[in-house]
């Protein structure tokens, strides 16, 4: 079979390869995925003690797979003001967090000098402490809002004390599902363009594909090939990061999940065609903790961290609300077989059990 010899001879693979890895079985899948995985990482897993913020849930876009916004299905509206924020970062500074990941609705009442200010008092009283914030949805909302170029964004982000960019907003790049499941939402080119001038800026963000819900094997292989083609240009890709689909409280009407088998595939196959990124996060919030330490076995190298709180995947029925304790996730990787390795946002290796 002509896609077994390539993967073989590790040749990069293009669009009509990545879909004929879906015929593949997944043992095959997870076969060549794990040499890659081994080659990149060894036996090493990874994670790191984070904490997420989400400061509000008040929403002007309406996406049809969201169970977060409050403007729908969440009558429940809320907006922290900074000193709850900051006591939120304070708590967690005693669980010697090294990072906040704080991404939020596009809220049109707040402001950006709100945003702003927060990341510069978590900066000021925690200088330690990593803040990944602002998706590039909520770089392009803040961008219409204000009139003013990604690029001012992107540097306001900066001098107010952001370290790197998480990877949310991207959903799926197709533009006609992407205009079913979030229209009206940034663009796939958008994304990608905003990610670039952040690369630019010498910064490093993470990529995510929302998956199992109304696209195609297609669409996802479309998704990973644009993202590998940004990345042989600015190299700035922590990790990819593919985000299974939540079925509840939502108006696409999926009924139901996405398999187990199917979820595993789709990381081995993302470990095999992003040849360019260097980590896979089995993201546990959206895959359970325990589909997460077997998606170590086909490709992934990464668990996400600790969270604490996690609001967004909860709401559409991950049991993801209280986070994981750190010491609870070193045996759980241990006992997978793997090597435990808490990093920091970059990767760098802090501590390894």
């Amino acid at each position: 079979m002509d896609i077994l010899k390539k993967l073989e001879n590790n040749e990069r693979l293009n669009l009509e390869d990545g879909i004929k890895l879906y015929d593949l079985d997944l043992i095959t899948l997870g076969k060549y995925a794990n040499r890659i995985r081994e080659e990149k990482h060894q036996k090493k897993t990874y994670f790191n003690i984070n904490r997420h913020i989400n400061p509000t849930n008040i929403c002007k876009d309406v996406c049809q797979f969201c169970a977060y916004s409050a403007s729908r299905k969440n009558p429940n509206q809320y907006t922290l003001t900074h000193e709850e924020i900051l006591n939120i970062v304070k708590n967690s500074s005693k669980n010697d967090i090294k990072e906040v990941h704080i991404v939020s609705a596009h809220n049109p009442h707040t402001g950006l000098t709100w945003y702003m200010e927060i990341f510069k008092k978590i900066k000021t009283n925690f200088p330690h402490i990593h803040v990944k914030a602002l998706t590039a949805a909520e770089i392009h909302f803040l961008s219409k809002q204000y009139q003013l170029s990604y690029e001012d964004i992107i540097n306001t982000m900066i001098e107010y004390g952001v370290d790197s960019m998480p990877g949310g907003g991207a959903e799926i790049f197709d533009e006609k599902i992407r205009k079913r499941i979030c229209g009206g939402k940034v663009s796939s080119e958008q994304w990608l363009e905003i990610h670039k001038l952040w690369h630019e800026k010498g910064r490093k963000s993470n990529a995510t594909m929302l998956f199992g819900h109304i696209e195609s094997r297609e669409h996802r292989i479309d998704h990973m090939l644009r993202l590998r083609n940004l990345q042989d240009i600015t190299g700035g890709f922590n990790a990819f990061i593919p985000l299974v689909f939540q079925t509840q409280n939502n108006y696409l009407k999926v009924k139901e999940p996405v398999t187990a088998h199917e979820i595993l595939k789709t990381y081995a196959i993302a470990r095999i065609m992003l040849d360019n990124i260097p980590n896979i996060k089995a993201y546990w919030a959206t895959s359970t903790v325990k589909l997460a330490l077997i998606a170590q076995e086909f490709g992934a190298n990464d668990v996400d961290g600790t969270i604490e709180k996690e609001s967004i995947q909860s709401a559409a029925g991950a049991s993801s609300a209280k986070g994981v304790i750190q010491n609870e996730f070193i045996e759980l990787i241990r006992n997978s077989g793997f090597i435990p390795v808490e990093r920091d946002s970059i990767y760098n290796e802090l501590k390894v059990w």
